[in-house]
């Protein structure tokens, strides 16, 4: 098994502590971050982490799905 980077773990602390400008500029989206940055945003988390790896280059991508107002599952 493969380790997960500590860049992995940076890029998914950025998202969280960038959370509320992600929620204004990417409401109920997917969105990938790559070294600090969103490199890919969709509906679909399988289409976003396959766009970033491309863009990237970069096998471990954290993903967050950036809730707006009360989402039912």
């Amino acid at each position: 098994m493969k380790q997960i980077p500590d860049r992995f773990w940076e890029d998914d602390e950025w998202a969280e502590e960038h959370y509320e400008e992600l929620v204004r500029k990417y409401p109920q989206k997917w969105v990938a971050v790559v070294h600090k940055k969103v490199v890919s945003v969709g509906d679909s988390p399988t289409k976003v982490r396959e766009e970033a790896r491309k863009k990237t280059g970069v096998e471990h991508i954290p993903l967050t799905f950036v809730e707006r107002g009360i989402v039912v599952y």
